[in-house]
C-alpha cells in the first residue's frame, strides 16, 4: 500500500510540475499564432495571379527554347508576374535556363515545394500542439481542485478551475488560428505548384 501511495505521489508531483511549462508554452503559442496572422496578411497582400501573363510568357519561352535561343527564353521567363513564390521561382529558373541548365530547374522546383511545405509546417504544428497543451492545462489543475473540494477549500477549487478553463480557451484559440491558416495556405500552394508545373511543362523538364 505504501509503495502504491508513493507511486501515485510521484505521478501527481510529476504532472503538477508540468503546469507552469504548459502555461508558458501556451502563451508563447498564442503570441506566435498572432505573428503568423501578420505574416499571413503580408503574404496575402503579395499574391497576384495573372493567367494571361503566365500563358503569354510561357508561350514565348517555348518558342525561344525550340529555336535554342536560351537568353531570350530566360528574358521571357523573367517577365512572369504571378504570386511571389511563382515569380521568385521563374526568376531563379531563368538563371539556369540562360546557361542551358534545364535539368537543374526540376531540382529547383523541388526546393520550392520543400519551402512551401516548411511554411505549412509552422501553422500545422500550432494547430496540432495547441489543443493538446490546452487539454493538459485543463486536466492538471483538476487534481488540486478536487483536493480543495474534498477539504472544503472553495478558493483553491475556484483558482484551479479558472486555470483549467483559461488554458482550454487559449489552446483552442491558438489551434483554430493554426488550422485556418493551414487550410488557406494549402490551397494557395497547390495553386502555386500548378503554375510552377506549367512552367516546367513549357520547358519540357523531365522528358
Amino acid at each position: 500500500m505504501d509503495a502504491t501511495s508513493s507511486l501515485f505521489g510521484i505521478l501527481y508531483t510529476f504532472s503538477a510540475s508540468l503546469l507552469y511549462p504548459v502555461i508558458i508554452i501556451l502563451i508563447l503559442l498564442v503570441v506566435f499564432s498572432l505573428m503568423l496572422i501578420g505574416e499571413f496578411l503580408s503574404e496575402y497582400a503579395k499574391r497576384h495571379r495573372d493567367i494571361g501573363n503566365l500563358e503569354l510568357c510561357c508561350s514565348k519561352v517555348r518558342e525561344h527554347v525550340g529555336s535554342q535561343e536560351f537568353e531570350k527564353a530566360a528574358g521571357s521567363l523573367r517577365n512572369v508576374k504571378q504570386n511571389f513564390m511563382v515569380t521568385d521561382f521563374a526568376t531563379s529558373a531563368a538563371d539556369h535556363l540562360e546557361k542551358n541548365m534545364i535539368p537543374a530547374i526540376e531540382w529547383l522546383s523541388q526546393e520550392y515545394e520543400i519551402r512551401m511545405a516548411k511554411r505549412l509546417e509552422q501553422t500545422r504544428i500550432v494547430a496540432t500542439i495547441s489543443p493538446m497543451l490546452g487539454l493538459m492545462g485543463t486536466l492538471i489543475p483538476l487534481g488540486p481542485a478536487l483536493i480543495g473540494l474534498s477539504q472544503g477549500d472553495i478558493v483553491q477549487l475556484a483558482n484551479n478551475l479558472m486555470i483549467a478553463f483559461a488554458t482550454t480557451v487559449i489552446g483552442l484559440f491558438a489551434g483554430s488560428i493554426g488550422y485556418v491558416l493551414t487550410q488557406i495556405r494549402k490551397r494557395w500552394y497547390w495553386q502555386d505548384m500548378a503554375d510552377i508545373d506549367y512552367i516546367l511543362d513549357t520547358l519540357e523538364v523531365g522528358e
